[in-house]
């Protein structure tokens, strides 16, 4: 059995990733918590039966104890990523970080250096590489169904309820406070272009801007929050009355820990995710594209829109024998081929847990890469490092209007001003 530490008890950090020792006691064990909210840090410490002296209000003290476990989960905020990392990497921790690194090019490269100087293993939590859906497309392109692979285009549906929540009253809704939409969102896809593609991305250009959900946009008479009087609670499609009791509902437990009815509609009438849509603090878009050139001519269009009634992931990838046409929320890939003309429908199972189960898959590769001293790893930091520079590059693109290279853009941010060769890149690998 493994030992871990935890910085950061946020949803992902408390709920979904330590939450995989709770229910495999036999694998991991969660033994100290550093989370500046005293609510979440106590309910951590009942939850994994952690002693108070193992418990703090900031990582520092915490990592001054030295190494007290096998591995370090960085669970934090965005632009709060990289010291805690970098300090945990030192001691001699394996580092299971949550995406994004960090907004900044520089110091995603600084972080993953850091990795590679402590001989300690750094693992983004890019979760898709650990889907069942999308392995089974993994196999189907490794194996050569759909011939040579010419284009993809992949949709990320946001869903107007999850763009709602996270994106505009939400925690990622500033890309000052945080990121930028495209990375924090959508490094995932970037990734998993990656994976499924194997080859590494040449340039990237983009567009995209915040449409809707801006002061000018206001129905008239709306008001600073919808339990203020608001008049179009009944025809407002983000009042958050309805939202949080229907679409939204899976994210009631972020808004309020007691998920009582009274207590739920107290944080809404106070707290942010009350707040009108249209006079919120927000800046991020909420639609993009992507246009990506990969090695040997594969080309690959991302779209990213809030504006959909589902969180899915839509993908059409284009191949010289064959084509694959896939659904993520529905575990539907449709495989055609143009010598038979055979369609072949495949429904792919997928355990229960976020992401599809993504997150489990992600504990279960994390604590082998633990329990191997890092032999195992389906995702190399230097992967995860490329997938974030496509993502930066695209919002380069996004606010110059130009075309952006890859290898120039990553030299352009390394503090050598030169971009470094990958090593261990693992692409391709798949198990």
């Amino acid at each position: 059995m493994i030992t871990a530490i935890l910085i950061g008890a946020g949803a992902r950090g408390m709920d979904a990733y330590a939450a995989y020792a709770l229910q495999n006691p036999g694998r991991m064990r969660v033994v100290a918590v550093a989370e500046p909210r005293q609510d979440r840090r106590a309910a951590m410490a009942r939850a994994h039966q952690i002693p108070p002296e193992r418990c703090f209000d900031d990582w520092r003290p915490l990592l001054a104890l030295g190494k007290i476990a096998d591995c370090c989960l960085v669970c934090t905020q965005d632009r709060q990523h990289v010291a805690p990392a970098e300090a945990a990497l030192a001691l001699g921790y394996h580092v299971l970080c949550e995406k994004p690194m960090h907004p900044e090019a520089k110091a995603c490269i600084q972080l993953v250096e850091a990795a590679r100087a402590s001989g300690k293993t750094l693992t983004i939590c890019h979760v898709l590489r650990y889907s069942p859906f999308f392995a089974a497309i993994k196999r189907l392109l490794d194996e050569g169904r759909v011939g040579r692979v010419a284009a993809v285009q992949h949709i990320e549906s946001v869903g107007f309820f999850h763009q709602a929540h996270s994106f505009v009253r939400g925690n990622w809704r500033n890309s000052h406070e945080s990121s930028p939409m495209i990375l924090q969102k959508s490094c995932h896809d970037m990734d998993i272009l990656l994976w499924l593609l194997g080859k590494h991305c040449l340039r990237v250009s983009s567009y995209g801007s915040l449409l809707h959900f801006t002061p000018e946009n206001a129905p008239a008479g709306s008001t600073e929050r919808c339990y203020d009087g608001c008049p179009h609670t009944a025809t407002c499609p983000y009042f958050c009355g309805r939202l949080y009791a229907e679409e939204a509902a899976g994210f009631r437990r972020i808004v309020c820990r007691d998920e009582s009815p009274a207590a739920l509609a107290e944080a809404l009438k106070t707290g942010p995710y009350g707040r009108c849509v249209y006079r919120c603090d927000n800046d991020v878009v909420d639609h993009q594209v992507v246009n990506l050139l990969f090695e040997d001519g594969i080309t690959a269009s991302f779209t990213m829109c809030a504006f959909t009634a589902r969180c899915t992931r839509l993908l059409n990838i284009m191949g010289t024998h064959g084509q694959i046409q896939a659904d993520m929320e529905k575990n539907e890939i449709v495989l055609s081929d143009f010598v038979t003309g055979n369609q072949e429908k495949i429904t792919v199972r997928t355990p229960r847990g976020g992401h599809s189960g993504s997150d489990t898959g992600l504990m279960e590769g994390f604590v082998r890469t633990v329990e191997s001293d890092g032999a195992y790893q389906r995702s190399s930091a230097e992967d995860s490092l490329e997938s974030h520079l496509m993502a930066l590059a695209a919002e380069e693109s996004r606010l110059t209007g130009k075309t952006v290279d890859l290898e120039e853009f990553r030299a352009r941010h390394s503090a050598s001003g030169a971009a470094p060769q990958a090593e261990g890149s693992r692409l391709a690998q798949q198990t």
